[in-house]
């Protein structure tokens, strides 16, 4: 009896460790730089896909909520429901990952700009795209205990600025759209 007792303490042990262990990897990989390299992995992926099955970009979903603050996500969320509703292109007009409409990302480097203060942070995106190098600035926020995307680029090149511009018409205009 007293050994089922001990062993029995020692697997409920074993079990706590290794479940705190788990907890201690994720909130060390819960950084802001690890969330712009995911978004870019999304980019590069749905950059190398063709076709009905091509992976999307990482605006939309399922990367979308996963990635961006839930205020980005839902001005996304509108550009894309004004894009279906009036069949035409919405306010941004390139991928905001890119900086442009066409591109490729090599040589990627993603570095923080400081270190996080208040829940926020700043980071940089910097690679090769046809032999050009970019850089793509990213504020971040602290949501839901996890750092997301709250917006892409800085003053009137944001990409938050751009998303929140008034649209012609559409259902969250209360002015349909004739398509």
């Amino acid at each position: 009896m007293l050994r089922m007792l001990r062993n029995l303490l020692l697997t409920v042990f074993v079990s706590l460790v290794a479940g705190f262990a788990a907890q201690w990897a994720a909130a060390a990989e819960s950084t802001p730089e690890a969330t712009v390299k995911q978004a870019y992995a999304a980019t590069i992926r749905s950059l190398a896909s063709t076709g009905p099955k091509a992976s999307p970009p990482a605006w939309r979903p399922p990367h979308r909520d996963a990635l961006l603050s839930k205020s980005l996500a839902a001005l996304f969320a509108r550009d894309d429901l004004y894009q279906d509703e009036s069949g035409e292109m919405g306010n941004i007009g390139a991928d905001p990952f890119l900086n442009g409409q066409d591109g490729e990302v090599k040589n990627l480097r993603v570095v923080a700009t400081g270190k996080p203060t208040d829940g926020q942070a700043f980071v940089t995106a910097s690679f090769q795209s046809f032999g050009k190098a970019v850089k793509v600035p990213f504020r971040m926020i602290l949501e839901g205990g996890a750092w997301r995307i709250d917006d892409i680029g800085t003053g009137s090149d944001s990409i938050r600025q751009a998303l929140s511009q008034p649209y012609e018409c559409g259902s969250f205009m209360r002015k349909p759209c004739t398509r």
